[in-house]
C-alpha cells in the first residue's frame, strides 16, 4: 500500500477461504490495521458484479482506517484490474 505520506507499507495477510470464482476470504494482519476482508465475485447483465467488504475489530479501528481506506482500496482494484488484463 502506498501511504499518503509517500511510504509505502508491506501487507501482510491470510487467506481463509477462496471458492473460485466466487469468493475470497482473508484476515489482514499488518502493518497497521487488523480486518477480516470478503471480496464476492456474481454475474448480473453480463458482467461482473464485486462485492468488497471489510470487518474491523472495533468501530474506533474503523475511525482510524476510514480517512485512507477509498485510496488504498483504489489501488488494489488498480491491480486486480492489471491481473485479469493479464490472464486475458
Amino acid at each position: 500500500m502506498h501511504g499518503p505520506d509517500g511510504t509505502d507499507d508491506t501487507n501482510e495477510s491470510v487467506f481463509i477461504e477462496v471458492e473460485r470464482p466466487e469468493r475470497i476470504v482473508f484476515r489482514h494482519l499488518k502493518p497497521m490495521h487488523r480486518f477480516l476482508m470478503s471480496v464476492l465475485f456474481g454475474e448480473e447483465g453480463g458482467k461482473t458484479r464485486l462485492t468488497w467488504r471489510m470487518l474491523f475489530e472495533s468501530t474506533a479501528e474503523w475511525n482510524r482506517v476510514k480517512a485512507v481506506a477509498g485510496a488504498a482500496n483504489e489501488q488494489n482494484f488498480d491491480r486486480l484490474e492489471a491481473q485479469l488484463a493479464e490472464m486475458a
